[in-house]
């Protein structure tokens, strides 16, 4: 799960930041010269900003919902190994505080 989760996460922020830099800034960006050209000329302009600013929008709300879980999974992980290193440490303590059969003990002689 946290597998899966972490490859999503990553190709989430591959295309968050592909969005991010086709996005027009005051210096025009690399926007001003291809994104007519990759989206074949649909989205040009005003249209084009508005759809990249939304999609942009959503793949930062996919991306910190995938932390978030991410987050959670990783926490749920990390108490169950510990809970399981404490169960193994408290059953070798146990063990080794266990009673001992007593074995009895020759009566001393004195030697005279």
């Amino acid at each position: 799960m946290f597998s899966i989760l972490l490859v999503l996460l990553i190709i989430v922020a591959v295309f968050m930041t592909g969005l991010i830099l086709l996005q027009k800034s005051e210096g025009s960006g690399i926007s001003g010269s291809s994104a007519s050209s990759m989206l074949g000329g649909m989205l040009t302009g005003a249209a084009a900003g508005n759809f990249l600013t939304r999609l942009t929008a959503w793949l930062a709300v996919i991306f910190f919902v995938l932390c978030g879980a991410l987050a959670l999974v990783s926490s749920r992980m990390n108490v169950a190994s510990q809970q399981s290193d404490l169960r193994n440490e408290i059953v070798t303590q146990e063990t080794a505080n266990a009673p001992m059969e007593e074995i009895p003990a020759e009566p001393a002689t004195v030697e005279e």
